[in-house]
């Protein structure tokens, strides 16, 4: 009888060990679940929800992969740069806020297995409002319990563009619009086309510019004759007519007849040129190489604008006489490379532009919260850890994904640096066209990629039993309990300024930096210290700060920090024969006024010619006048408005544009009417385009002759959180940088000057005009070949039907408008609009450029 039922149980486990086998067997060779089909979109709801400043959007999830998605054993993380409000989460899962921009989902216990073809959705309440597309999450990838260590990107985010403007609820709050081709219509009408040869031909405005009758005749076989001290000069000529011709140009010092005459003229200002082109020579005088090059930048703008497309054996150079000088001597643009990386081909690009249109300041963000871009030798765990992003949660290999970059290790735009050889480079490429690069080591706050690899430094060194060494460099006090949030939302991105340690860094980074510099033979005033966003909260529980407090009996709170941080930093480079830049705040002091606390400018850094870069002119933000208030108060200043000066601002409010707009909307216009000396001139709307109560100047400073004289130049700015592609960096850029290339460059127009309201608008329109037309007939077609071709922004076309007839114009006449009739988008073979469009029907209308690149598509049915 037992052994009957050994036998039984014998039996039953054997087969119960064979369908064990077959069904390991089984689930081990069973398909994986490809997460690239695991689809994700997102929509806005509702913005003004429940009558508040937040907005109501969805993240869609649509299994489209054959395999199920389990109830459980995963999470999906992804970036997004807004605040959720807790409590707020509807759907089956849990949404956490990590660190940064970065959150995690991770499946409820009534979360329904998601078979093939199967959605999920996620609602959620975020502050503020979603205007376009670049509210959306993004960088959405899956990470499975049992292997949490590895990331699998899913499908690029689909945003769900409204199919309707949709009005808002809330009067004066912002509301979700799209492009209207019937108001663009009537934006564009008082832009009249004005014919080509009535433009002026060189750009920017010089400061003396008279055409006459003469014309020159430019073939490759006319030689440049150079005195000696211009053939670097003569050299970067004879390529860039090579460009054109096919043939390099002959360069020497001396020679007859008809030529192109490079004339050292030493009564000229620095950065002066004269210009003269006859029928028998081009004769450009300069007293130093800058101006020379000057001057043959606006040979090039002379030049037909296709010339670099159509490789002609001669070209005509209408005769011109020009004398010219900078307005500014800082005329910036400043590229953040850390948020999103550019390869050091498109930094060559962008220098390229620059030096076109005679801006010679690239300040260089480098570093960030989010990554380090520079090769610092010594320091190999700056570009190690700083300079990728992939899935971590320990930041211990890298850093984490931000703004969409991604699960993967080394995938553009997250990771990337430049090695020492690259950076020397981009050094050399710039001092010869006469560029300064500002390096800017972003400190004490926005220092995250930094603190993290030099905490993995520490843990290196520490393992192999080296204490004093690895805390050389170390840039937080590992007992700091203090509790803080960033305004990207990080909790652990600002360095402790009361380490000695701290100093040992930036010494070491400032050197070899410096020795890059001399290196590549480029000049070194300045670099740039950050100094902005420091959050409050900082430093409070740190035991060092807390012993230098007590030490030292000219503290007497944590803000003190600040300033004692800053007294350091300026000794460290006026040692090294360098002055101090920064963010604005680098000049404010927090003081109490009435119990209330109130920043002023610090009277005691004012006499240590700090140059700051001011940003916030923010409307109705209270500091519309800080840069004329520092300026008056003897900082040295560069414009940097927010309002005007902003590039990675959208253009416009639609909800296709990308961008950002907390700030403002900058389409070009804005950095060409900026009025430097007087912005509050012509600030008359607010960001959202409503009119700007005269109230908002009332009481504010005004900018006096001593602080005129602070006023040291002017700054476009491309933050690169949006940035993505080296295409999206150039379709944000241009045409913007066009606008502050006039500003900065050319003489203060006589409509910025003219105190008759009615009599300053007409002047501006004018000038506005040939501005357009200048920039649709000749500088952007220049573009579309000019050194390889830049993807610039193509307006909408502006539309309106009228008496059975469809009429078209653009912003920037002279840009190619192209039709269809039979529903199909335009493209480079569709028709050209010249006249009214009489057939009915739907009527798509869109910009074409002169390489086949098309601008958004407008519709309208002409019934």
């Amino acid at each position: 009888m037992f052994l009957l039922i050994n036998q039984r149980i014998k039996f039953l486990l054997v087969v119960l060990a064979a369908i064990l086998s077959v069904s390991v067997t089984a689930w081990s060779q069973a398909p994986a679940f490809d997460a690239k089909k695991l689809l994700v979109s997102w929509e806005v709801n509702e913005n003004n929800y429940q009558n508040k400043a937040q907005f109501l959007s969805t993240i869609i999830l649509n299994n489209g992969a054959p395999q199920a998605l389990p109830t459980s054993g995963w999470k999906i993380y992804f970036n997004y740069n807004r605040s959720i409000i807790s409590g707020s989460v509807r759907g089956a899962v849990t949404l956490q806020h990590l660190n940064g921009d970065l959150f995690q989902i991770t499946p409820k216990a009534d979360f329904k297995r998601m078979s093939s073809g199967a959605i999920a959705r996620i609602s959620f309440v975020t502050t503020g409002a979603a205007l376009n597309i670049t509210d959306a999450p993004s960088g959405f990838y899956l990470v499975w319990d049992k292997s949490p260590n590895q990331g699998l990107a899913l499908s690029p985010v689909k945003v769900k563009v409204p199919t309707a403007t949709k009005p808002s609820t809330v009067p004066g709050s912002p509301a979700i619009t799209l492009i209207n081709p019937e108001a663009l219509y009537q934006q564009n009408k008082p832009t009249p086309d004005i014919a080509a040869e009535k433009l002026p031909k060189i750009f920017p405005t010089p400061a003396n510019y008279r055409e006459t009758e003469a014309s020159f005749a430019l073939t490759a076989d006319i030689p440049i004759i150079t005195a000696t001290d211009y053939y670097p000069e003569a050299e970067m000529l004879a390529e860039d007519l090579a460009a054109i011709f096919g043939k390099k140009t002959e360069f020497k010092n001396t020679g007859s007849g008809k030529a192109i005459r490079l004339v050292k003229k030493e009564d000229l200002a620095p950065e002066a040129y004269d210009l003269r082109v006859t029928s028998q020579e081009i004769v450009i005088n300069a007293s130093t190489p800058a101006g020379m090059f000057y001057g043959m930048q606006s040979l090039k703008t002379l030049l037909p604008a296709n010339a670099w497309e159509l490789r002609p054996k001669s070209v005509t150079i209408p005769g011109v006489e020009v004398s010219d000088y900078p307005r500014f001597d800082h005329r910036a643009v400043m590229l953040d490379v850390a948020r999103n990386f550019q390869s050091k081909k498109q930094v060559l690009k962008l220098l390229d532009l620059m030096a076109l249109y005679k801006l010679n300041v690239l300040h260089f963000h480098f570093n960030d919260d989010e990554g380090w871009r520079v090769e610092i030798v010594p320091l190999p765990e700056l570009t190690e850890i700083g300079g990728k992003r992939a899935h971590t949660l320990d930041s211990r290999n890298n850093l984490p994904p931000s703004y969409g970059s991604g699960p993967i290790a080394n995938n553009l735009p997250g990771s990337g640096y430049y090695t020492r050889s690259d950076f020397i480079q981009i050094l050399k490429y710039a001092r010869d066209r006469n560029i300064k690069v500002i390096p800017e080591i972003e400190t004490p706050g926005h220092a995250r990629a930094a603190i993290k690899a030099m905490d993995i430094r520490y843990s290196r060194l520490m393992a192999a039993g080296k204490k004093e060494d690895a805390e050389r460099y170390l840039l937080r006090d590992l007992n700091d309990k203090s509790e803080y949030q960033s305004v990207q939302n990080w909790n652990d991105n600002v360095i402790n300024v009361a380490l000695p340690s701290v100093y040992n860094f930036l010494e070491k980074v400032v050197d070899e930096v410096r020795d890059m510099y001399q290196e590549a033979g480029a000049p070194l005033q300045t670099i740039h210290f950050g100094g902005d966003e420091v959050p409050t909260g900082v430093w409070v529980k740190s035991p060092v700060v807390q012993k230098l407090l007590q030490e030292d009996e000219r503290f007497t709170s944590v803000d003190d920090m600040w300033y004692y941080y800053f007294r350091k930093v300026n000794e460290i480079l006026k040692i090294r024969n360098l002055y101090l830049s920064g963010w604005e705040e680098v000049a404010m002091r927090k003081t109490e006024i009435e119990g209330q606390k109130h920043y002023i400018p610090n009277p005691d850094f004012v006499n240590e010619n700090i140059h700051v870069d001011v940003w916030n002119n923010t409307l109705g933000g209270g500091s519309e006048d800080l840069a004329y208030r520092l300026a008056n108060a003897g900082y040295k200043v560069i414009l940097s408005n927010v309002t005007n000066q902003y590039f990675d601002m959208a253009y416009n409010s639609t909800f296709e544009e990308p961008g950002f707009y907390w700030g403002s909307f900058v389409d070009v216009d804005k950095p060409f009417y900026f009025i430097p000396y007087n912005y509050y001139k012509n600030t008359k709307k607010d960001k959202f385009g409503n009119p700007l109560p005269k109230s908002v100047f009332a009481g504010k400073e005004r900018l006096t002759d001593f602080g005129k004289n602070n006023i040291v130049g002017i700054q476009g700015l491309l933050w690169a959180e949006t940035i993505i592609t080296p295409e999206r960096m150039e379709y944000m850029i241009l045409p913007k940088l066009l606008g502050l290339a006039e500003r900065a460059w050319s003489p203060d127009p006589d409509w910025a000057v003219e105190k008759d309201t009615v009599k300053s608008e007409a002047l501006y329109q004018q000038a506005w005009a040939r501005f357009a037309n200048i920039l649709g007939k000749r500088e952007l077609p220049r573009l579309d070949y000019y050194s390889g071709g830049y993807q610039y922004r193509l307006p909408p076309v502006g539309a309106v039907v009228q008496n059975g007839q469809v009429s078209a114009n653009i912003q920037l006449p002279g840009l190619t408008i192209r039709y269809t009739t039979d529903g199909t988008d335009p493209t480079f073979r569709s028709r050209i609009y010249r006249e009214p469009i009489t057939e009915t029907g739907t009527v798509k209308l869109r910009a074409v450029s002169r390489t086949g690149r098309g601008g958004k598509v407008v519709t309208l049915e002409n019934k």
